[in-house]
């Protein structure tokens, strides 16, 4: 009697994508709640066994040809972005960093996001508001907000995945890469819902010393 091939085993991607279908349910404008603690540890105890080899990436592998460069944003960096999987529930993705690259201080509002750092290491710098809102205006009269100092430290891989929330744990940060890097993003709700819901995705901010508002 012939022997029977082992079920193949699904992989590690598509074992994420699985569970983020199965975890994250279809936005809704009632409610703008992040996803339940229990939700938020099983996709981040998944994306902690994936590793470069899992999405085709070897170490150090962002190749300078495919590196998108936007000359009409002085707030885009260039990096190359693999895009995975987007539905209005969630968005996969992959961004690779040259070397000394930053991603400049912005925010997912309305939205969690979770972190694998693939390879390489990144420096995070990370925020979260003053509650309550504490405004004044700088020496240009724009408008300015107390954060508080959430991180300011540098991600080595490997690491544990990292969990932002829509108003707490650094969810306003900036990304500059040490040495050549590439990190996984799941985030939810997709940022192209948050923008067709609110009109935005992000914003990009500046940071001032507290110490040159005080008089």
């Amino acid at each position: 009697m012939p022997s029977r091939s082992p079920p193949s085993t699904p992989s590690r991607v598509q074992a994420l994508y699985d569970l983020c279908k199965r975890t994250f349910p279809p936005p809704s404008s009632s409610s703008s709640s992040p996803p339940p603690d229990h939700a938020i540890r099983a996709v981040s105890s998944l994306l902690d066994t994936i590793t470069p080899a899992d999405v085709g990436l070897g170490d150090d592998d962002v190749d300078e040809s495919n590196i998108l460069k936007d000359s009409l944003s002085a707030v885009t960096p260039p990096f190359m972005y693999l895009h995975v999987y987007n539905c209005d529930a969630f968005s996969i993705g992959i961004f690779c960093l040259p070397t000394s690259v930053t991603i400049p201080l912005h925010d997912h509002p309305g939205m969690t996001v979770l972190t694998k750092l693939l390879y390489g290491s990144m420096h995070v710098k990370s925020y979260d508001w003053v509650e309550p809102a504490v405004l004044a205006s700088n020496s240009n009269s724009k408008p300015v907000r107390l954060g508080e100092l959430h991180k300011d430290d540098v991600m080595n891989a490997p690491c544990p995945t990292a969990v932002l929330y829509p108003q707490s744990d650094g969810n306003i940060h900036c990304i500059t890469s040490v040495s050549s890097c590439a990190f996984l993003d799941v985030v939810t709700p997709d940022p192209q819902y948050q923008f067709e819901s609110t009109g935005h995705v992000c914003s990009y901010f500046h940071d001032y010393p507290f110490s040159s508002f005080c008089k």
